[in-house]
């Protein structure tokens, strides 16, 4: 490991396209605005919609502890911005692990992130169905209706990514758009109908400040995974020297914004009693917006939020089966994980996100069939350790650049500014790790020590490669 350290493998050169998959028409690259729009789709998915009730038996004390987590994500959204200057590659984390701390490193960030997004987006598609019931409540009486359209909601982000680059950046657009626009209504419309009778007491439990922050922090924690979209997917972004690290920043603190108002607003429009218990906080909060009595006595909010969380959920999908193809592909083309995932095709690694969406199609039909012994919740628990791996990779690779005077990759005159941000975010990284329990760190280090053997194998195979080459 010490030699790993001295001599740290090169960062991998930055392969252009072919020259045909560059002259593709369904191939292109992502602009500012797409990239934002990409890293607010993936922190914002489905939890949005449940965050204020989630948090509200703490008291308001849980927006303190918001704005601390947010601090913590900007913090970790600069140093990708940064990373991303220096390394602007597909592959992100992975990108920079393998940088500073040679294969290893890098395989164990690709191999974490791969499992993070393919179980997410089996999670994420179960999570839909349950509003799709809403809108089609025939859904919800058969588990083989519901496992069927939680197929569909898979499948349909796969197919726009299949389609390339073009398709995707979009769908991401268009989706993002649609989305936020009724939670805006909410986070801003709802200052106006703001009351602050129904905020409740500022700690509503008998904890310390520190502990009432600390335990609201620990249910908010992964409300910000996702802020790497951008980074992992440079290698499509135009610029993303420049635009990686802008749209990480704008992504996030966008995301932040609505999260903040957002809980803020139905902190006032639903009174605190309610809202511990309530079901559909949004729901309420548009209810009582747009009620006369302030009750819940129409459907159409109930329709509007559910459609909203739809959109929201496959915009999510849609941007993470791309970043689930993106680092396998990375790490494919350094002879790291199976060359199947190298293959590319309109700007998109199709073999990722087929494997991708086979995976987590296997893992929704086990969830509807044989699923009754809560092994589909702890494996999306096991996500919370995963996703947090090339988090700590990464930051700790920005440090590494930091002390380690390499000129050509640190600028003197950030030094300590990059070098706080640097350990804020790591900061964050391990509040992360701390956040998901002692079962999820558990089961999260078995799910990675498996790819120990994953790792050896192609390690050898890509020792064998290197000797025929130099024979």
């Amino acid at each position: 490991m010490s030699s790993t350290l001295r001599a740290p493998a090169p960062a991998p050169a930055a392969t252009p396209a072919p020259a045909e998959e560059a002259a593709s028409p369904h191939a292109r690259r992502f602009g500012l605005p797409v990239a934002t729009c990409l890293v607010m789709g993936n922190i914002v998915g489905g939890g949005i919609f449940l965050l204020p009730a989630s948090v509200a038996p703490f008291g308001t004390i849980s927006l303190v502890a918001f704005g601390v987590l947010t601090a913590g994500a900007i913090a970790l959204a600069l140093v990708f911005g940064r990373l991303a200057q220096r390394l602007p590659q597909t592959g992100g984390p992975y990108v920079y692990a393998r940088a500073a701390f040679g294969d290893f490193a890098g395989f164990l960030a690709a191999w974490s992130y791969w499992i993070t997004a393919w179980v997410s987006n089996a999670a994420l598609a179960v999570a839909a169905v349950g509003y799709l019931a809403v809108l089609f409540p025939a859904i919800g009486d058969h588990k083989a209706a519901m496992c069927l359209a939680a197929l569909l909601v898979q499948w349909l982000p796969a197919l726009a990514n299949l389609a390339g680059t073009r398709y995707v950046g979009t769908v991401q657009l268009v989706a993002t758009v649609l989305k936020f626009a009724p939670l805006l209504l909410v986070a801003v419309g709802g200052l106006f109908f703001f009351d602050p009778a129904n905020l409740g007491p500022f700690q509503a439990t008998g904890q310390s400040p520190v502990g009432a922050v600390s335990a609201a922090a620990a249910i908010l924690l992964f409300s910000y995974l996702g802020v790497e979209s951008a980074a992992v997917s440079a290698g499509e972004v135009r610029d993303p020297a420049r635009n990686v690290g802008r749209a990480t920043i704008l992504g996030t603190a966008g995301a932040a914004v609505v999260y903040l108002l957002g809980t803020l607003s139905v902190f006032g429009l639903v009174s605190h009693e309610k809202l511990v218990s309530s079901e559909a906080p949004f729901t309420d909060a548009v209810n009582a917006m747009f009620s006369a009595d302030g009750g819940a006595g129409g459907t159409w909010g109930g329709t509007l939020v559910a459609c909203a969380a739809v959109i929201s959920m496959l915009g999510a999908l849609n941007g993470w089966t791309l970043l689930s193809a993106q680092t396998p592909y990375a790490a494919a083309r350094d002879g790291l994980f199976p060359k199947v995932f190298e293959t590319k095709k309109r700007g998109v690694p199709v073999a990722g996100v087929l494997v991708t969406a086979v995976l987590a199609s296997g893992l929704t039909i086990y969830n509807y069939t044989l699923g009754s012994d809560g092994v589909f919740e702890v494996l999306v628990l096991v996500t919370a350790f995963t996703a947090t791996v090339p988090y700590l990779l990464a930051t700790a690779a920005q440090i590494y650049f930091l002390l380690s005077g390499q000129s050509e990759r640190v600028h003197r005159g950030r030094l300590v500014r990059d070098g706080v941000l640097a350990g804020l975010a790591f900061a964050f990284s391990m509040w992360l790790v701390a956040g998901s329990g002692y079962a999820a760190v558990y089961q999260g280090v078995l799910f990675l020590f498996a790819g120990v053997l994953v790792y050896a194998a192609m390690s050898a195979r890509k020792h064998r490669a290197g000797h025929r080459v130099t024979a």
